[in-house]
């Protein structure tokens, strides 16, 4: 489809398009859509928050959501939940605390400049008497350094602390960012968001979007994008989350794209991502920013002591990654959508990008897997797998 056709679909109503799986465009009038969350909220509802504006990067990005109803046939009106006209707002990032309270993080950063990003935390309201609604309180910024982000959701430790996974952005004095020495981290709160501390991950030059799975009991695995788009890399904690391991490759090939990864209930680890790397295009792209327009006359940050990031790999196929062993491996892979996923150019409006990038999942008691990805840059795309959906008619990749 073209955008002016993509356009023309984005109406939120769910369509059966095989056996067992329904799709929808979410609606939304901005004409950039990308980096969907999805979220089950406390009445059985699916919230699907993303950021919308013109072009990633531009002042005029702010954040989105839209509700699906348990049972709805249509996702509901696209809401706007921040409002801050100097900064472009991305990766929104929903939390339900165990006080029932409903948050919402995400990034805040001035034009393409990710090393001076801050996140914010504002509460979201819904109103039981109108059920699409969601409504954002003003927010605070977290009392972390600049150049921290997220797209991950956040888990509770054992001890009631708040785990919020970040990716650092470095700052070098004089250089622009380019990804060259973004780490890991988490960030550890006490006292229910107020607070937070840093802990970084050693060895972590590169691993950023860190998507944490529970395992059982203690026992977690956390998968990463690599800026190098090589392999998925994952760490493991024993202990709740207090440390962690040394990232390692996994098998499954990466982009320098988002991954999100969950634990089943019968134990498997299911990660959703684009499984392909450098070795496999040689399509290139000079940074994430670089139809921005604006004056900068800062050189690229030096990758010396960091890595050289490759951006422009496709981002595509869309591809659910299915592991028996913790995550170690991923023997089975099915495809959940193909297409070319060309991502040299961010425009939305020129028909120039196909990527479908940037998935999420989220599993059901039941077995229903949602599924919400960006539609070349254009739309969010909403995908339902009903419960059985292993056995259905998908295609496997090899």
């Amino acid at each position: 489809m073209d955008p002016a056709e993509i356009a023309r679909h984005m109406n939120g109503r769910l369509q059966g398009t095989s056996p067992g799986r329904d799709e929808a465009l979410l609606p939304s009038p901005m004409i950039q859509n990308h980096a969907a969350f999805l979220h089950l909220l406390a009445d059985g509802a699916l919230a699907c928050a993303w950021f919308g504006g013109t072009l990633e990067g531009k002042s005029d990005i702010s954040i989105f959501a839209s509700v699906l109803p348990k049972g709805a046939s249509s996702w509901g009106p696209p809401q706007r939940l921040s409002f801050d006209p100097a900064h472009s707002e991305q990766n929104p990032v929903f939390f339900t605390a165990p006080d029932g309270r409903l948050w919402l993080f995400h990034t805040s950063q001035p034009s393409g400049n990710q090393d001076e990003c801050r996140i914010r935390i504002a509460e979201i309201r819904r109103d039981a008497s109108v059920p699409l609604a969601l409504t954002a309180e003003a927010g605070r910024y977290l009392d972390l350094p600049r150049g921290c982000f997220v797209r991950a959701p956040l888990t509770v430790r054992s001890d009631g602390a708040w785990l919020l996974p970040i990716f650092r952005c470095i700052q070098r004095p004089g250089q622009k960012w380019n990804g060259s020495h973004d780490t890991a981290a988490v960030g550890v709160s006490h006292d229910g968001g107020k607070t937070w501390q840093l802990k970084d991950l050693t060895q972590s030059i590169g691993c950023v979007h860190m998507s944490p799975a529970s395992l059982q009991g203690d026992h977690l695995a956390a998968f990463f994008r690599r800026r190098q788009a090589d392999f998925v890399y994952r760490t493991e904690s024993r202990d709740g989350g207090h440390s962690w391991s040394t990232p390692q490759a996994t098998d499954v090939p990466n982009n320098n794209s988002s991954i999100a990864a969950i634990r089943l209930d019968d134990g498997r680890v299911a990660m959703i991502c684009n499984p392909v790397n450098a070795t496999q295009s040689t399509d290139r792209r000079a940074s994430l920013y670089d139809e921005l327009g604006e004056n900068d006359d800062r050189p690229d940050a030096d990758p010396a002591g960091g890595c050289s990031p490759v951006w422009g790999v496709p981002r595509a196929p869309v591809a659910l990654c299915l592991s028996e062993d913790g995550g170690n491996t991923f023997p089975v892979r099915l495809l959940i959508e193909d297409g070319p996923g060309t991502c040299l150019s961010n425009d939305s409006t020129d028909g120039r990008n196909k990527e479908m990038s940037y998935p999420w999942l989220l599993s059901e008691a039941d077995g229903t897997l949602h599924l919400a990805y960006t539609y070349h840059r254009r739309a969010i795309k909403y995908v339902r797998l009903a419960p059985g959906w292993e056995s259905a008619d998908t295609r496997r990749l090899s």
